[in-house]
């Protein structure tokens, strides 16, 4: 391979993956346009409008590896405002999807610990600290919730979410 495409072909492959290796302090911080991020449906729902938010549900997070609550029941269509505490001494973070796509995630996070995360259905929460999610519930079925930092998730830091269709 000639050396100026070698390269570019490095370069270009650095850039494409700096982001995820990156970390910093934005970790599960929504951006400074969240109606951007209203519009992104994922399997589990969409990022809620805080106008229309139905019902608000608070979380906490402890250093036992657990939620409390652990289950939840929500409609279909539902907007919900999630305030989640962390009560614990050790950074913890909620964050929404199906089992698969949480199970993925945190098997990436154990190779990337330091990963840098920017979307509405996370939140990153310090010790003693507390943070907020609105997200609507557009589609039904079994979700979960789970703290994806390494070991958490495994130690059963995890939570189910029921949404019963209409």
């Amino acid at each position: 391979m000639h050396p100026t495409l070698f390269t570019a072909v490095c370069m270009t492959a650095t850039l494409a993956t700096t982001p995820v290796l990156a970390h910093g302090d934005t970790h599960g911080k929504k951006t400074a346009n969240p109606a951007a991020q209203i519009s992104e449906e994922k399997s589990f729902g969409k990022a809620g409008d805080p106008k229309k938010v139905g019902r608000t549900i608070k979380v906490d997070m402890s250093d036992k590896m657990r939620f409390t609550p652990a289950t939840l029941a929500i409609k279909q269509g539902e907007t919900v405002k999630f305030i989640v505490t962390n009560s614990g001494k050790a950074m913890h973070e909620f964050v929404l999807g199906t089992l698969p796509e949480l199970k993925e995630h945190a098997e990436l996070m154990k190779k990337f610990p330091n990963m840098e995360h920017d979307e509405p259905y996370m939140a990153h929460v310090s010790p003693g600290k507390t943070e907020t999610i609105v997200w609507q519930f557009s589609k039904g079925g079994e979700f979960h919730f789970g703290c994806l930092l390494p070991g958490h998730f495994e130690a059963g830091m995890v939570g189910k979410i029921n949404v019963t269709q209409r």
